[in-house]
């Protein structure tokens, strides 16, 4: 039976990511970690969350209040022990399994986190899940399954990040359900190292008058292929995605974003900002998809693209699949260097080229950046541009 399963796994497409060659990465040949560690490596004390360690449970903070209004925060396989009905509302039901990487990771997932708001609660604290990649043990091969009851209201701030260093794979599939009038704000902060190559699958499902946005900040050093597809399936149901995302060194970033206008009246609006340093590639594949019936909707996406080397490679590619006549649509996209009049008037302020540059590249992923709403990521953002500037100004 297993070796049925495997041939049909192998006989899988991989996934289309237009001007991205991964082919040759290795993510179909997982071997998932078996690392653990004894103490939290991205949790601070205080902060209301859950931390994964490899196959390890490292920090756990949940407040009274939500343990007794019924909110749910555990890893995924004693969540599909202990509440195997609300997992199955979701798990391999949002994200579904088309493509082999995608199923790689439903055969082979050996860690992950479930979250489950009751209907009409509202989390008014953030809810932190920190992944922590033990790169020098193993593959992270995981799943997140998040299910927002009815009218249930939180915004959840994941964090994947690179702890221990070595040659390594990542492959996470996140999936979210948001059933009627829910509203979700899912903030993503991706900072794997330049040994690791990743492969991140986030899928949203979104009901009646339900609300999920998205903010994610990519941060990796090492070659990447993201998606990031949103199905508003209800009527009014709406999403809005915010990707800001860095490349540095020869690395190589691949982004499909996707929202799928479905029922009548939905909203669905996607906005990219990507920095290109060295000779590092960065592709954004945009994607707003309107299906037949879904009258009344709307279409919007903006993909902007700034290098800051003539050595680097960028592409901006938006698509609009309109099968409807009674909505509105529309599109940007733009790949460009840095303004040299904006440069020129900063400096003419008394700012050295360097802080000025830092400023142009700020001020041109802010509008992204000021969503996340959380200091201490905003701070490890922050941080992150400018190790990678710090890193292009040295090999310039």
């Amino acid at each position: 039976m297993e070796e049925v399963k495997r041939q049909i796994i192998e006989e899988l497409p991989l996934p289309d990511f237009p001007k991205v060659r991964f082919q040759h990465w290795g993510l179909t040949d997982l071997v998932p970690g078996q690392g653990q560690a004894d103490q939290p490596l991205m949790a601070q004390a205080g902060e209301t969350g859950i931390e994964l360690a490899g196959l390890s449970q490292t920090y756990y903070d949940l407040p009274e209040d939500l343990v007794e209004a019924g909110v749910l925060l555990l890893p995924l396989k004693q969540a599909k022990q202990d509440y195997p009905d609300l997992v199955e509302q979701v798990y391999d039901r949002v994200a579904e399994t088309k493509d082999r990487l995608t199923a790689e990771n439903l055969q082979s997932a050996n860690t992950g986190l479930f979250v489950y708001l009751p209907a009409g609660v509202t989390v008014t604290e953030n809810l932190n899940l920190f992944l922590a990649h033990l790169g020098a043990d193993g593959d992270l091969v995981g799943r997140v399954v998040i299910y927002a009851d009815q009218n249930s209201q939180a915004r959840i701030v994941s964090q994947l990040e690179t702890a221990t260093a070595g040659i390594s794979n990542v492959s996470l599939v996140v999936e979210v359900l948001a059933a009627t009038g829910a509203k979700l704000t899912m903030v993503n902060f991706d900072h794997l190292d330049q040994e690791t190559i990743g492969f991140i699958n986030r899928q949203a499902v979104v009901g009646n008058q339900a609300e999920v946005n998205w903010v994610n900040a990519a941060f990796n050093d090492g070659n990447v292929i993201s998606q990031l597809t949103t199905k508003l399936v209800g009527e009014g149901a709406k999403s809005e995605t915010g990707v800001a995302a860095f490349t540095s060194g020869k690395q190589v970033q691949g982004f499909n974003t996707e929202i799928q206008n479905i029922g009548r009246h939905t909203v669905g609006h996607i906005f990219q900002r990507g920095v290109i340093l060295n000779s590092s590639s960065l592709i954004f594949n945009g994607m707003g998809r309107i299906i037949k019936g879904a009258k009344g909707s709307d279409a919007q996406q903006e993909s902007r693209v700034l290098m800051l080397s003539k050595r680097a490679r960028g592409e901006a590619n938006p698509l609009l699949l309109i099968d409807e006549s009674d909505v509105t649509a529309g599109h940007a996209a733009s790949v460009g260097q840095v303004d040299d009049q904006q440069l020129y008037y900063l400096m003419s302020r008394g700012l050295t080229e360097q802080v000025a540059r830092r400023l142009v590249v700020r001020g041109f992923v802010g509008e992204i950046l000021a969503k996340i709403h959380d200091q201490k990521v905003e701070n490890q953002v922050v941080a992150a541009i400018e190790r990678k500037l710090n890193n292009e100004n040295g090999t310039r």
